[in-house]
């Protein structure tokens, strides 16, 4: 996120905490001063934005140094998947301004797709904050109902590591018939990519696009017959899938 917050020119300046090693890459990167931990930060510091990027397991233990950083127009920004409003309020007091937000990895490169859901005390100005933020790693769009994130967590948090096995799996595929380790994987990652991007750009819906490959009686045909089915196929499995992570981001919860 901090590199595309970075590359976007969303923030005028960044202070990251970091107790962990710090990236090589944006060690020296021009307006991000980096902290070991939240009780270097001056007291002088009044953010417009506090971001938390941590693990849900954290959360509890690194939330509680930034209360001294509530005001009115502080925006307090999560992407702790699981983590629920109350629970980042619990620790931050009933008057911040809290949005909790799930976006995904290909932020990295400015691809994600981002989805938030903000408290009452979110004014119009925060959330034009939050979308300037967002906009600079990719899509974003909102929702009310907190209930949903964690099926949204499911879907496009979790989400690139289903494709990411797609492309294994092709792969690996590619090589059982003759194809070169490389020229498979080439092969596999080219093609996810293009369909990615032109069911993106496309305004047929996903089935009409893999209708429009599938020839009756050919090699499209076939390969499908055989993902479609036993016991609901590919599609039963995804459904499956997501069920599950949707049911553990709850448990996260708590």
């Amino acid at each position: 996120m901090l590199r595309g917050w970075l590359a976007g020119n969303a923030a005028a300046a960044c202070l990251v905490v970091e107790p962990a090693k710090v990236p090589e890459d944006l060690a020296d990167a021009r307006d991000v001063s980096w902290f070991s931990g939240a009780g270097e930060l001056p007291d002088v510091v009044a953010p417009d934005a506090v971001v938390f990027a941590v693990k849900p397991q954290v959360i509890d233990d690194a939330l509680p140094p930034y209360r001294r950083f509530v005001r009115p127009q502080t925006l307090f920004l999560s992407i702790a998947a699981g983590t629920t409003i109350a629970r980042l309020a619990h620790h931050l007091g009933a008057g911040a301004a809290i949005v909790r937000a799930m976006p995904n990895t290909p932020a990295a490169i400015r691809r994600a797709i981002t989805v938030a859901c903000p408290n009452a005390q979110v004014g119009d100005g925060q959330r034009r904050l939050c979308d300037r933020l967002l906009a600079a790693i990719g899509e974003s769009t909102w929702v009310a109902d907190e209930a949903l994130m964690d099926a949204v967590t499911a879907v496009s948090g979790s989400g690139p590591a289903y494709v990411f096995l797609l492309i294994e799996a092709l792969a690996a595929a590619g090589e059982r018939v003759g194809l070169s380790a490389d020229l498979a994987l080439r092969l596999a990652r080219a093609t996810v990519a293009g369909a990615g991007e032109l069911a993106l750009r496309s305004p047929d819906p996903p089935a009409r696009l893999r209708e429009a490959v599938t020839s009756p009686g050919g090699t499209t045909r076939a390969a499908l017959d055989v993902l479609l089915g036993e016991a609901g196929g590919l599609p039963q499995l995804i459904g499956r899938a997501v069920a599950a992570a949707t049911r553990r981001s709850r448990e996260l919860a708590g």
